[in-house]
């Protein structure tokens, strides 16, 4: 049915310019538009469509289509047909869903036993690249990091590097295999982590960069600890002056 569809394109192509040919290049520009626009939408929907996992029969979608933008009688109410289109959506992402989650296992499985790979009671697997020498830090410390993140089929969905300046957060603002994979590194350590879904988001995943059951791997760099600025400062009475930051003092 989709060459089908590309050969009625063009055919109308072909007509279109055989318009052209006889001089009505307003009615060959204004087909060729609408042709062109058809087809964009067509790319849209089915590039949406493609990923839910769905199967369609192209005839009766066309069919569906047609006759609903040209109001004729359809065979179902439109309460029905989008019940049906629910129902459909989400039996395909309980499919993916599940899928995804024997993926996971697999490779949880196989990647814990790869040479230097280690596992935390949580689930969490990590590498040392590189061992630090600076401080560990706690769970509700500010930290200042580089990193990349991957999934495992290497689709990089977020990195510090490419927007060209590290990142500054608390650990405890961040999915639970990052406040966790974080604490376990001193300063100036480079360690890859491996966050199981359980560890990040789960069986939702997080829209449509991160499917569900998601391992995510995570390249880090732990640049510091950064101090919070309230440290050092003193209780004052109002009116009275807030004493100055403290100043390290020099070598």
């Amino acid at each position: 049915m989709m060459k089908k569809i590309v050969g009625i394109l063009l055919v109308m192509g072909v007509l279109t310019w055989g318009a052209y040919a006889e001089g009505v290049p307003e009615v060959s520009s204004q087909v060729s538009k609408e042709v062109d626009t058809s087809y964009a939408f067509g790319m849209v929907i089915g590039s949406d469509l493609k990923q839910t996992g769905l199967v369609f029969n192209y005839n009766a979608f066309v069919r569906g289509l047609k006759e609903s933008m040209e109001d004729k009688e359809t065979r179902f109410t439109m309460d029905d047909a989008v019940l049906k289109v629910q129902t459909a959506f989400m039996a395909a992402m309980a499919k993916r869903a599940e899928e995804n989650r024997q993926k996971e296992a697999a490779f949880l499985e196989q990647n814990s036993k790869k040479p230097g790979i280690l596992l935390t009671s949580s689930g969490l697997q990590y590498e040392v690249i590189i061992e630090g020498s600076g401080q560990k830090p706690e769970g509700s410390d500010m930290v200042q990091v580089n990193y990349k993140g991957t999934l495992t089929d290497g689709t990089v969905f977020d990195s510090s590097y490419s927007r060209g300046e590290p990142a500054e957060f608390p650990l405890d603002a961040v999915i639970p295999g990052w406040t966790e994979g974080i604490q376990l590194m001193s300063e100036g350590a480079f360690y890859r982590l491996y966050v199981p879904s359980k560890l990040a988001y789960g069986e939702q995943g997080a829209g449509s960069v991160i499917p569900p059951y998601s391992t995510l791997i995570f390249e880090v760099e732990l640049l510091s600890i950064l101090e919070d600025p309230e440290v050092g400062l003193e209780e004052t009475e109002p009116g009275e002056e807030a004493p100055e930051e403290p100043v390290e003092e020099a070598e």
